[in-house]
């Protein structure tokens, strides 16, 4: 009797365990530390979704690297307002040097390009860091923010599509910079990158946009200096990023650029590059920007993208034939290219005209 009772209870117990767990089987109760937050996004149903009722919002994002919080803008498209599972690509747009995370939204309307290309918009306040470890200074560790903690954020908090290939990462000046840089650094996180009037060799401005405070005084750290330079990377580039860089023909980075263009057709690495008329001001950014949202609206779908090289300067216009992402240009004549006239082109050190932005 006895032993019937004790097999009784034993079925029952076994009964109840089988079905709890597989009333939680869709939801584990814990996540491996060694998962990323980008992965628990993509295999939880998670609850800390944030509820969402406007395209616009402010969000403090806590930094364990920084030990700070860092103020970010978001902007979702009107379908994310209307809830369900739907999720969205993503992407991290920069601002330049003495500026903030308010910059963009300042001069473009980003609910608007949010809506129109289907996209979350994430702008962070780099500050003037470039968006890179500081090797001196503990409290201005912006690539393990950006391409780590903010990513993660947003993984875990929006309905994002958390894979590298549906994540872009683009900037201005001091950004154009910080997103090649972030790019090719994590490319199994961003997949797709750009950069607008990028400062992307700032081994060239030794005593400009408080660098020096990032990285020491370039007399005594040079090789840092060039090691934290997105120019000194493109030897470590491997094929298979969408690329897009582009640059005004009287900015004062238009020769880095240029220069940066070379390398990376020297090295075979497919991108879309764009020198057209312009200055290093938000009327040429603006536009920029929806050249960079078109390109990334390919990028993004998965559908092939096509680089095209386009050199339009004052004195001449050059093109290349357009070439597919995976095709690579070794034998096709370099375009010629006449500098700006002397006289004419702005210097970092001598303040700009007043259409000119002179800050990275």
């Amino acid at each position: 009797m006895k032993q019937g009772w004790f097999i009784s209870l034993t079925l029952v117990a076994l009964l109840v365990a089988g079905c709890r767990k597989q009333a939680g089987s869709d939801t584990p109760a814990s996540v491996s530390p060694s998962v990323s937050a980008s992965q628990q996004a993509e295999t939880v149903n998670n609850d800390s979704l944030v509820q969402v009722t406007e395209q616009q919002d402010t969000v403090e994002v806590p930094s364990a690297k920084m030990g700070r919080a860092i103020t970010n803008m978001v902007f979702v498209p009107e379908q994310y307002l209307k809830g369900g599972a739907e999720r969205y690509p993503v992407l991290y747009l920069l601002h330049g040097a003495d500026d903030n995370y308010m910059a963009w939204s300042n001069h473009v309307n980003l609910k608007q390009k949010a809506t129109q290309h289907g996209i979350i918009i994430v702008c962070p306040d780099g500050q003037d860091s470039w968006y890179f470890d500081s090797p001196i200074d503990p409290k201005m560790q912006f690539e393990t923010y950006v391409s780590k903690e903010l990513v993660d954020y947003m993984d875990i908090h929006y309905r994002t599509i958390a894979k590298a290939d549906k994540r872009a990462v683009t900037g201005l000046s001091m950004g154009g910079h910080g997103a090649l840089w972030l790019a090719w650094r994590h490319p199994d996180v961003f997949k797709h990158c750009g950069s607008m009037s990028g400062g992307v060799d700032i081994t060239k401005f030794p005593d400009r946009w408080n660098i020096d405070k990032r990285l020491g005084k370039y007399a005594s750290a040079k090789g840092v200096w060039a090691t934290h330079s997105v120019a000194s990377l493109v030897p470590t580039l491997k094929a298979g990023q969408n690329i897009i860089i582009d640059c005004g023909d009287r900015d004062f980075f238009f020769e880095v650029n240029m220069a940066l263009h070379q390398a990376l057709e020297a090295k075979g690495i497919a991108h879309d590059f764009t020198i057209r008329a312009g200055q290093h001001s938000w009327q040429y950014w603006v536009e920029s920007l929806d050249k960079h949202l078109k390109f990334f609206d390919q990028a993004l779908s998965g559908k092939p993208v096509k680089c095209n090289t386009s050199i339009v300067t004052r004195d001449k216009a050059a093109k290349t034939p357009e070439v597919k992402k995976t095709e690579t240009k070794k034998d096709a004549p370099k375009p010629e290219v006449k500098k700006p006239e002397k006289q004419q082109e702005p210097v970092p050190t001598v303040a700009p005209q007043p259409a000119e932005k002179d800050a990275a």
